[in-house]
């Protein structure tokens, strides 16, 4: 097992979810989201918000950490993540509520200038896509041990994360990744029961500061 935390930095809607429910199959404590000092504490698996925006302040705070980055095809990447920002756009922006501050700065970050008219742009969220790839790569271009690029998709990725992680599946069944959140769906995770699933939040509060 590794000795520190693990950091899924994928972007929304390049299988974030189906790597942590693999890394509940593998043993690990993981949480989607994290939103208090516990989560970053418990989990030793850590996905989305914010870590896929503040993976290089999380670097410093706990060296020796592992880092997996997510890619997806952009052909199919594209018509997920529109319909994800289209969907959360109002929350988004709202000034007297709806999302938490984490959820907003990360997306405003990433997604910037984030607006109706840019989101539905291909050409806008590519280069978003591209800005934040580049972004990993540039900070981790002397580091290969501690980055892994990943596609669930292609044939051999799981046999490439355990071999990142340096362990071994015992059980043939939970095998590979399984495909969650399709069709634009994306609650699956507050569906799964599983002891070793850290909350993101403390029934619904989150905390000022996360680690």
């Amino acid at each position: 097992m590794v000795s520190n935390k693990i950091f899924i930095i994928g972007l929304p809607r390049t299988a974030t979810t189906s790597v942590c429910v693999a890394m509940l199959g593998l043993g690990f404590k993981t949480a989607h989201n994290a939103y208090t000092q516990n989560a970053f504490t418990e989990a030793e698996v850590l996905a989305d918000t914010p870590v896929f925006c503040d993976y290089q302040q999380l670097d410093k705070h706990f060296p020796n950490s592992k880092f997996v980055y997510l890619t997806r095809e952009k052909s199919l990447w594209l018509p997920s993540i529109k319909q994800l920002l289209q969907r959360m756009i109002v929350n988004l922006q709202r000034s007297d509520g709806g999302f938490n501050p984490y959820l907003k700065r990360c997306y405003s970050e990433i997604f910037s200038p984030l607006s109706v008219t840019n989101i539905a742009e291909d050409d806008f969220l590519l280069s978003c896509y591209e800005r934040h790839q580049q972004g990993v790569l540039d900070y981790f271009k002397h580091r290969s041990k501690d980055l892994l690029t990943l596609d669930v998709s292609d044939e051999g990725s799981y046999e490439s994360l355990l071999n990142f992680l340096n362990v071994e599946q015992l059980d043939e069944n939970k095998r590979g990744f399984k495909l969650i959140n399709m069709g634009g769906k994306v609650k699956a995770w507050q569906d799964i029961n599983n002891v070793l699933k850290i909350e993101s939040t403390n029934k619904g509060r989150i905390d000022k500061i996360l680690y």
